[in-house]
């Protein structure tokens, strides 16, 4: 006997749950968690009972009618796929498992894939040289980490909470960088740009925001930056103080390539104009890098609304 778990691992059109979604079916018959809001559990333990006397994992697809949608809150049906297997302890934060095409049930070991989904920080689906991977993601949220104690930064700090983000700020001016001024804030340092990057150490999940205005800030923020696995580095000011500070960060060593990187001016062209304005404009440029998309009106875009959860092919 062993516990089971099932996980959405795809939605078509609208679904009770996103992706990532799971229900676990203990051997005493307990239930926790969902994977549509009620609408299939019933059919999904049927399933799970299967796996458990068998040991082989089962893709299943359900159809989500009108009548259940509806049930749940959602305007329209729409499809799901379940990946259900035995529950299998793990302490990686990435786990790739195939669930469709050759060595279905296999877990991958790609060093690539998962950095990758670490730096998606949501769980997604792969296809895979004719195979479709679940990358399963845990571990902590996302990070955004603020340098620069302004009022932006705070406006920053409380869109990303709303996320479900850690926030971090940093700043070198005591002054500037206290608990009143930045409410939000998780965890506020009183620290130059060196001891700031060291404290934090930016990973493929951090997004990072250079607000000082202030080449002796602002230079070794980004360039320090540069050096990580962060998957977003933004930095304010106007187009001809980038194109000066980017000749600086050149004359430094940095190569275009990695100039590439610097999302500068940072934020999307929405017409910002006040700290909250400004801060949802980098937020939303954030959210568009970490997704993978453009950035542009939904209303001019093809295909899925929501992000996508199904990853370029690597073949």
């Amino acid at each position: 006997m062993t516990d089971v778990v099932a996980t959405v691992v795809a939605t078509r059109s609208s679904a009770p749950r996103p992706i990532g979604s799971k229900l676990v079916v203990r051997e005493d018959g307990r239930i926790e968690g969902s994977v549509s809001g009620g609408c299939v559990e019933s059919d999904v333990v049927m399933a799970a009972q299967e796996v458990r006397e068998t040991g082989v994992p089962r893709l299943v697809t359900y159809g989500i009618t009108d009548d259940m949608a509806l049930g749940v809150g959602l305007p329209c049906g729409g499809e799901i796929d379940v990946w259900v297997e035995p529950l299998r302890e793990t302490g990686d934060d990435v786990v790739l498992t195939v669930v469709a095409g050759e060595g279905v049930g296999e877990r991958i070991d790609d060093a690539e894939l998962e950095l990758a989904a670490r730096r998606r920080g949501r769980s997604h689906v792969i296809e895979l040289d004719g195979r479709t991977v679940f990358a399963d993601v845990f571990g902590p949220p996302p990070r955004l980490f603020v340098y620069g104690a302004i009022d932006t930064a705070e406006a920053l700090c409380a869109g990303a909470k709303l996320l479900g983000w850690r926030t971090i700020v940093a700043d070198a001016r005591p002054r500037f960088a206290t608990p009143e001024r930045l409410p939000s804030a998780d965890e506020i340092l009183v620290e130059w740009p060196e001891e700031a990057l060291a404290h934090v150490r930016p990973d493929a999940s951090t997004a990072v925001v250079v607000l000082t205005h202030d080449d002796k800030f602002d230079l070794p923020i980004v360039e320090g930056t540069l050096a990580t696995d962060a998957f977003y580095l933004g930095w304010i000011g106007s187009r001809r103080n980038q194109e000066r500070r980017r000749g600086l960060l050149r004359e430094a060593g940095i190569s275009d390539e990695e100039l590439e990187r610097i999302s500068g001016p940072t934020g999307l062209d929405v017409g910002a104009d006040s700290p909250a304005e400004t801060a949802v404009s980098i937020l939303g440029e954030i959210l568009a890098v970490r997704s993978g998309r453009s950035g542009g009106r939904l209303r001019e875009r093809g295909g899925r609304i929501h992000a996508q959860p199904v990853a370029a092919d690597r073949k």
